[in-house]
């Protein structure tokens, strides 16, 4: 046969005289077979230039070669960006390893698509973009012991973690801004059922124990989950004497910038404005947003270097904490 014609496992077993399972074998490394079958095996395979196709492959290895990337349904436009950059980084691993992404959406309590796709045996492992304070995503996962990632902190145990270090950002950024002289300073915040905003929280908090100074509590809103409630928290910061808001996240910044120019009041002139996470969508402001930044593709690509080594077998760190940077800008001269 001549090298580079398009040879199946029949082809390989019947040429060599042996089984088609016995190819199998010699191919996956698992299951009983001589030394010496599997080397010629391996080296017919190789003077022919034979590859097996992801199906054949899959059945001899009991894979399928196809991860799960399950993404939130309630997101933000502008988070899209940030989900963008992390499946980038995902399918760059993935497409690498010769996995396939299959993209599932789910809401916060209806996760019938994952559900199904367990039930289904359609992937190796799964990676969960986002995460909740009572997740149901998680208990499914840990019930049918299905490798998975999170890319995103949470309090379950025996779950594979990576995210950026939320918490420390949210601190330093805090701290930067309480050194500067900001006396009153006010968060303004997303769903508290987001592991991350309770992430981001925690660092604020913890800012303010370093420094000797006390929350605000009433410059603190939580849950701010439309531009209405968005706007009055606003309206409200700036009569209490706001003289900074920090936003924890681009989409809720977007928002509050947006409110100061309608009401004709500038940054940083009038009031500081500052974001737990910076995005494209902030890039082009004017003036420019203090910001923490994160890298989302190199989220992903951890993401998916953890869970495939989940799949093979190998031993992974419970969590990883991946860098941030603090990026000082006008907004908060």
């Amino acid at each position: 046969m001549k090298k580079g014609n398009v040879i199946t496992i029949s082809d390989v077993a019947e040429a060599l005289g042996v089984s088609k399972t016995t190819v199998s074998r010699a191919i996956s490394g698992k299951g009983r077979i001589g030394e010496a079958t599997r080397q010629k095996v391996l080296a017919y395979i190789e003077e022919h230039d034979y590859k097996p196709n992801v199906i054949a492959r899959g059945l001899a290895q009991s894979k399928t070669f196809n991860l799960c990337v399950v993404m939130p349904e309630d997101y933000a436009l502008v988070d899209l960006p940030f989900f963008q950059e992390v499946i980038t980084g995902i399918q760059e691993i993935a497409g690498m390893n010769e996995y396939d992404i299959l993209l599932c959406i789910c809401q916060e309590n209806d996760i019938t698509g994952l559900e199904r796709v367990v039930r289904n045996r359609k992937v190796d492992g799964i990676v969960l973009l986002r995460t909740f304070l009572k997740d149901p995503q998680i208990e499914l996962l840990l019930e049918k012991k299905i490798p998975f990632v999170t890319t995103g902190s949470t309090a379950y145990r025996k779950v594979k973690q990576v995210d950026n270090d939320q918490q420390s950002a949210c601190r330093e950024l805090t701290s930067i801004l309480l050194m500067r002289q900001m006396k009153h300073i006010a968060l303004l915040g997303g769903s508290e059922s987001f592991v991350v905003n309770q992430n981001r929280y925690k660092g604020y908090q913890q800012a303010y124990q370093e420094a000797g100074r006390e929350v605000e509590e009433t410059l603190v809103y939580r849950n701010l989950e439309s531009c209405a409630f968005m706007d009055r928290a606003v309206e409200e910061v700036l009569e209490k004497g706001a003289d900074c808001i920090v936003c924890m996240d681009d989409a809720i910044c977007i928002q509050v910038l947006r409110k100061l120019r309608q009401e004709h009041i500038k940054v940083p002139q009038d009031i500081r404005v500052a974001s737990f996470y910076n995005s494209s969508v902030l890039e082009n402001n004017i003036p420019s947003i203090t910001s923490l930044s994160f890298n989302a593709r190199e989220l992903g690509m951890e993401a998916c270097k953890n869970l495939l080594a989940q799949i093979e077998g190998e031993t992974v760190p419970d969590r990883t904490l991946l860098s941030y940077e603090v990026v000082l800008k006008e907004s908060t001269k």
